[in-house]
């Protein structure tokens, strides 16, 4: 058993540019399991086309390429594609006929270009307005809205040969720090966790959404002591409670509210321990390296914890046999076909500020 090579079949990687630098290439000899692209990434159509191809020919293997593409402010794929409003204008409108649409022409466009899976939707309930990071990313303020739409935006990407990613579980609605930033912190009884922060995912679980991202808030009525990403009965809800078997995803771990509080190995081991399959690194090399090194130092010390790298690498395996497809010529008519351009129209148009606050995943 190749203990290093599982480690790094855990992780997802970012790095700069426009082409694959010597250092990822590095990490994907090594054995990672996909890479996660962001603006410092995206040229025109055809040049993400390009990288992407670039990186799945240089894997040789089902290798996933993941985005964070909401619509909005959240929306790293712009020009040449198809402009979509915040999910806060789906929530107004409430029509699941939209959503699922929205889902599909999402799905097509990230597809046409190459991404496996797309880090959306985000069904945290936006129950507090001071929120500094959901706000209008979310549908709106009533659970069973966001789980109904987000369930139908799932069905919507997934058709169209996507993955989605359902975050930022257990829910990240209602804090008052971003997690980029800091360590949010949650006082919320479990009843109110139940009624409010939960039932959009079991929605999305009901969907059979294919992935799920943790949130880096520590719910005191779980775990006091450490955030949900490593929170073995946070995460024990969506695989026991809710009946989750797809694969968890952590946010990324570069985050200020993981990186300013512990080393990058310690906070893999910590993620993989309590249930994360696929941890998001998107940034530095060595800390991508890092993560790799503890997940597999912490398989070597301890049989339970080699038992959980070998039941998350499975995991991670059928992921990738399922959704990371085979490169493929660049179809520029995929994008912004009339079908999309009438949606957007149904929709009311583009309503999005004109920067995104976030620079890392989730």
């Amino acid at each position: 058993m190749n203990l290093d090579r599982l480690a790094a079949s855990l992780v997802v990687i970012g790095f700069d540019g426009h082409e694959v630098p010597a250092e990822a290439a590095e990490l994907l000899d090594r054995g990672v399991s996909g890479a996660i692209l962001f603006k410092r990434n995206i040229g025109s159509p055809a040049e993400v086309a390009a990288l992407c191809a670039s990186l799945k020919r240089r894997a040789a293997r089902p290798f996933l390429l993941c985005v964070d593409q909401e619509g909005g402010r959240v929306a790293r794929l712009r020009e040449g594609f198809t402009a979509l409003p915040p999910m806060r204008r789906l929530g107004l409108l409430g029509d699941e006929t939209l959503a699922e649409g929205v889902g599909r022409l999402l799905g097509e466009e990230c597809r046409a270009v190459g991404f496996d899976i797309d880090f959306a939707p985000v069904v945290d309930v936006d129950s507090n307005p001071q929120n500094p990071v959901i706000g209008d990313r979310s549908f709106g303020r009533d659970p069973e809205l966001c789980g109904r739409l987000g369930a139908a935006v799932v069905r919507g990407l997934q058709a169209a040969g996507v993955a989605a990613c359902g975050k930022h579980f257990p829910g990240h609605g209602d804090t008052l720090q971003d997690s980029h930033l800091t360590l949010p912190r949650l006082p919320h009884q479990l009843d109110r966790l139940r009624a409010v922060e939960l039932p959009p995912f079991a929605a999305l679980v009901r969907a059979d959404v294919a992935s799920v991202m943790t949130a880096h808030v520590v719910f005191e009525a779980l775990q006091p002591e450490v955030p949900a990403t490593f929170s073995a009965k946070a995460l024990g809800l969506l695989r026991g409670e809710m009946g989750f078997e797809g694969v968890i995803i952590s946010d990324d771990l570069e985050m200020a509210a993981i990186a300013e509080r512990w080393p990058l190995d310690e906070a893999a081991a910590q993620a993989v321990a309590a249930g994360c399959d696929l941890l998001l690194v998107c940034h530095r090399a060595d800390r991508q390296a890092h993560a790799i090194d503890g997940v597999r130092r912490a398989a070597e010390k301890s049989a339970d914890a080699r038992a959980r790298l070998v039941a998350a690498a499975a995991r991670v395996t059928a992921l990738r046999n399922r959704w990371a497809a085979a490169p493929a010529p660049f179809d520029s008519g995929r994008l912004r076909q009339p079908w999309m351009v009438d949606l957007t129209e149904r929709i009311g148009g583009v309503v999005a500020p004109a920067s995104d606050p976030t620079s890392a995943a989730g």
